[in-house]
């Protein structure tokens, strides 16, 4: 068994959760094991969650579950002493086990031990609805917590309630509380549907607007703490939450950056990947991944430093893998080696040979914090996007105002010259803007032809 009582993290009373302070009980699943998961990082995972939504965590502990039990997921013997460890804790009235309960198990557990129970499902589901800002993310966010309660009803519709405002209505004579509240949840749920349905239709119109516009777009990925954001606002100059947190960022962030040497392009922060994400947050938050799906350039951001970077590298690709992004999706996929300041220089002097030996696509190692190797960050998005700047001469005639307009809205009109025939400019375009200018060149003097 490990223990630990961490450092208290300051105490908001973590309402969403109901308590402002908690102990962590993780079971180490045989499934966790073979993949190379260590009950200790498991452990401090759990730990960082529930500190996300400022619980004070007085207690932590992980030990190996070998045979899960239906009706309490524990066997006997950690049920009983998880109760007497809760029991001499000081105003300790809530338990999250870092672990996916069915309703009967949190049921059981919440009875065993006299305290409130949550499982990690219901931990992540209460951090999304602490966090998001955007009007898609709560929609998404109260469409997964409700796809959640159907099953608690018991326990959560109090919570529900509170959370959501009334009803509106009531049920019908001899209709049962249980049968009221499934039914007005699934009535909430199919308009919750609605609702984020027009919402996706006004973020594809809007995704149709950028595309009319030449910039290409570069999505930051990565687990969850990886650096995404502290890396966006270095690059972008933004002022997106940048915290030590897990799920700092929950609400995808757009910006321009203007490449040294290159275009414009689009950076993109997304939502940070978690191992064991609630299924019911993978398709509620599929809106907010579109941005990935629709990337020229898919940037995974890694925390390097971290003993478990490659097991998090597994859990990343696998979600992208699940978006149509896996090895034989055409959209390149550049790692970005986050956090060496935090290296010693024996290991950092290890990472570069490392890189050294990759030939094809090798990562990029990078402190977003210092601002170390950014540079070759940003020539291998050059390089990987074909952004790179071309200037040449072009002479069009007066008839070609639209194109002459064009030219003045996507790219870089360095010299212009009116004379008699027509107009000649020197221009700076990128790989793509060019290729759209002989095709709307080629376009508009066959239609002249005929």
């Amino acid at each position: 068994m490990i223990g630990q009582t961490p450092g208290h993290v300051t105490s908001a009373a973590g309402a969403a959760a109901g308590a402002g302070t908690c102990a962590v009980i993780h079971p180490n699943m045989p499934a966790a094991a073979a993949e190379g998961r260590s009950a200790r990082a498991n452990l401090d995972e759990a730990v960082a969650l529930a500190g996300a939504i400022d619980l004070e965590v007085v207690h932590a502990e992980a030990f190996e579950l070998t045979r899960p039990r239906p009706a309490t997921l524990l066997g006997k013997g950690a049920v009983e002493r998880i109760a007497e460890t809760l029991k001499s804790l000081e105003d300790c009235d809530l338990a999250v086990v870092n672990a996916n309960l069915t309703p009967v198990q949190q049921r059981n557990l919440e009875t065993a031990w006299n305290v409130k129970v949550i499982d990690r499902t219901g931990l992540i589901l209460e951090i999304f609805g602490a966090r998001a800002r955007t009007k898609e993310g709560r929609l998404q966010v109260d469409l997964a917590a409700l796809s959640y309660q159907l099953g608690r009803l018991v326990r959560s519709w109090t919570h529900l309630e509170r959370q959501r405002g009334g009803a509106g209505f009531m049920g019908g004579p001899g209709e049962r509380q249980i049968e009221l509240d499934r039914r007005l949840i699934r009535q909430r749920i199919a308009r919750l549907k609605r609702e984020l349905a027009e919402v996706k239709r006004t973020r594809s119109l809007q995704r149709r607007a950028r595309q009319r516009v030449p910039y290409p777009v570069v999505a930051l990925v990565g687990y969850t703490n990886a650096g995404k954001s502290t890396l966006f606002n270095r690059l972008t100059g933004a002022d997106v939450v940048a915290r030590d947190q897990l799920f700092a960022t929950l609400d995808p962030t757009m910006r321009r950056l203007d490449l040294p040497g290159g275009g414009p392009i689009i950076l993109s922060d997304t939502v940070g990947f978690i191992s064991d994400l609630p299924h019911q947050l993978v398709n509620a938050f599929h809106a907010t991944l579109e941005e990935v799906v629709e990337a020229d350039m898919v940037l995974h951001v890694r925390d390097i430093a971290d003993p478990e970077t490659e097991i998090q590298r597994r859990d990343v690709l696998g979600v992208l893998n699940e978006l149509g992004m896996g090895e034989d999706s055409a959209t390149p996929i550049t790692e970005a080696w986050n956090k060496i300041d935090l290296l010693t220089p024996e290991d950092l002097a290890a990472l570069e040979q490392r890189i050294a030996r990759q030939d094809n696509n090798p990562p990029v190692a990078i402190s977003a914090v210092t601002g170390q190797g950014l540079d070759r960050l940003t020539q291998r998005i050059q390089d990987q996007l074909g952004t790179a700047l071309s200037e040449l001469d072009l002479d069009l005639g007066f008839d070609e105002g639209a194109t002459l307009a064009w030219l003045y809205e996507h790219g870089e009109v360095l010299d212009r010259r009116d004379g008699e025939a027509g107009i000649h400019l020197r221009v700076r375009l990128d790989a793509r803007t060019l290729s759209q200018l002989s095709m709307r060149i080629d376009s508009a003097r066959q239609r002249r032809l005929h």
